[in-house]
């Protein structure tokens, strides 16, 4: 009671404003306590009022601002000793490692996208098929132009010191023109006859060709001209030519579109990747989860150095500080942390570090072959 006596008598965890029941939970309640025991609220019959929301929203951010602090802090400079902490009980002390990941994740893809955004400058190639004005000859030397030749295709070719450089290089080939007499029609029944993946190929190519020829963008329609039946699956496939279109157009859009999906690909990769560290590591008393919490933690490393990376790169146009932490800092972080979460010999360490790495790098490529090709399909 004496502390209650230090509450101002118009706080809302002044005595007077006490219940007996919890207004959250329906959780009995002395007089005497100023918080829930069983959901953690504030045992208050006091309308809420301006002064007192404002205090509690800044109260709710100081004690998160504590968490943050002693996150990124022991994150950064003590690897694997967060996850010890975290997983012996320290959980109030820190951030909750899966919507931390995410968090600093997707925050680093939105800064590098309005850095680049804001930082982009002319375009590196150079197009000579356009009308543009004409420009002295010693603003362009040693830029790479663009041209399309005699195939029909885009080659580069370089200024230098007053001659030309012919490069020969296609960077791309336009697609073959579809007419009428190009035109290949199969009908339904015979689409029926093939196997799945030759009929799944030889359905897109038909439809692929007849939208060029006659550029109907609604598939019900086109559906109804080619005779084939309007079922779901055909619609959402004779649509991916406006997506095949989109990328034509803006294939930096599209890049950017697949780059912003890596957070979540990491997200539900790292399931998978968690089972292999519960086989290496089954004589350890670490349940599954709890090396799911490491993997989590090794990620929000990464990102976060390659957030606290980004800004300097920028200023200096290169990526030289985020190489640093790809190619040394992070394999050696990774490897310090097994090393302090695990309390294996150097030896046994480095023998595991080496085995992850290898199963890391093959099984996130096929994973990722299958992720972001669906998420390229749902374009």
């Amino acid at each position: 009671m004496a502390e209650d006596k230090l509450v101002k008598g118009n706080s809302r965890k002044a005595f007077k404003y006490r219940s007996t029941t919890c207004l959250n939970c329906g959780h009995p309640l002395d007089l005497s306590d100023r918080y829930c025991s069983y959901c953690s609220q504030l045992n208050t019959k006091k309308q809420l009022s301006l002064k007192d929301f404002f205090r509690e929203f800044m109260g709710s951010i100081l004690v998160y601002d504590s968490r943050l602090r002693y996150t990124i802090k022991d994150l950064l400079f003590k690897p694997g000793t967060i996850t010890r902490n975290y997983v012996e009980g320290q959980r109030l002390k820190y951030a909750n490692p899966f919507r931390f990941f995410l968090s600093v994740s997707i925050i680093y893809f939105l800064l590098q996208s309005l850095l680049l955004f804001f930082s982009s400058g002319p375009s590196p190639f150079v197009n000579i098929n356009s009308n543009d004005t004409a420009v002295p000859l010693d603003s362009i030397q040693n830029q790479t132009f663009t041209y399309k030749n005699e195939e029909g295709t885009i080659d580069t070719l370089k200024l230098n010191e007053g001659a030309i450089v012919m490069n020969l290089d296609t960077l791309a080939k336009p697609e073959p023109e579809v007419t009428e007499d190009t035109f290949k029609y199969i009908s339904e029944s015979d689409l029926d006859t093939l196997g799945s993946g030759h009929r799944l190929v030889e359905r897109f190519t038909l439809y692929r060709d007849f939208y060029k020829l006659h550029d109907i963008k609604n598939a019900n329609v086109a559906l109804d001209s080619l005779k084939h039946s309007k079922t779901a699956f055909n619609r959402w496939m004779y649509n991916k030519n406006s997506a095949i279109d989109r990328i034509a157009e803006d294939p930096f859009g599209f890049i950017n579109y697949l780059v912003g999906k890596i957070p979540f690909f990491l997200f539900f990769f790292t399931p998978f990747f968690a089972f292999f560290f519960w086989l290496i590591y089954s004589r350890r008393r670490y349940t599954y989860m709890e090396h799911m919490i490491f993997i989590f933690h090794i990620f929000s490393f990464l990102f976060l150095a390659f957030l606290i990376c980004l800004i300097p790169d920028t200023f200096l146009n290169d990526g030289v500080f985020s190489g640093l932490v790809f190619v040394f800092i992070g394999p050696f972080y990774f490897y310090k942390a097994l090393r302090n979460f695990y309390k294996q010999s150097r030896l046994i360490t480095i023998l595991k570090f080496v085995f992850l790495n290898i199963v890391f790098w093959i099984s996130s490529s096929i994973a990722a072959l299958i992720f972001f090709a669906a998420t390229a399909a749902a374009y």
